[in-house]
């Protein structure tokens, strides 16, 4: 059916990964920084991947790699391209927004690699209270004030379990399960 010259051509199975530059990591990195806000920690975890998978394929070592991934990272921290604090900032006020914990939060930005320090700072310049934020929560869940009147009473534990499971203090749970939407 086919001539020797007329045979269609057959694509190599899987897909082939060039050795990591410092350029194509910077390019990757800008990429990902385009798309994602970061911290710069995960970007180092990302581009870690990123060599991982090239090593592997070239059957190298990825520590070979590690000073072209802290070059990269440095690079993009210098630009301004990854900054911890204000990614700590937006973090905060993003999660605040959609009634998250204190806890919560510092929770997600440590498994980012946010130091510490930033975090607590970053939760402390924040205007909004654990209060504030359960109430948006128990607004979203129509827990608390916010429930049907007649079934109130009957479901105040689960309403308490659920401001609890999501980091509250359980003063907080209480005020809010316990009160009026007039008084809060």
């Amino acid at each position: 059916m086919f001539s020797d010259s007329k045979k269609p051509k057959q694509k190599p199975a899987g897909k082939r990964y060039k050795l990591p530059t410092e350029d194509r990591l910077t390019r990757s990195a800008v990429h990902y920084l385009q798309r994602y806000a970061t911290s710069a920690e995960n970007l180092r975890r990302v581009l870690n991947r990123k060599v991982m998978r090239a090593a592997q394929f070239h059957e190298r070592s990825p520590s070979d790699f590690d000073e072209m991934i802290e070059t990269v990272v440095t690079k993009c921290k210098r630009s301004g391209m990854v900054d911890d604090a204000k990614y700590a900032e937006i973090k905060v006020a993003s999660q605040r927004r959609r009634g998250q914990s204190q806890r919560h939060i510092e929770a997600k930005l440590r498994a980012k690699g946010v130091p510490a320090s930033v975090v607590v700072t970053a939760i402390e310049a924040q205007e909004t209270s654990d209060f504030d934020a359960a109430l948006v929560l128990a607004r979203k869940r129509k827990i608390g004030p916010w429930r049907i009147k007649g079934l109130r009473e009957d479901h105040r534990d689960k309403d308490l379990a659920i401001l609890c499971r999501a980091g509250f203090s359980f003063d907080v749970a209480r005020r809010i399960i316990s009160g009026d939407i007039d008084d809060l």
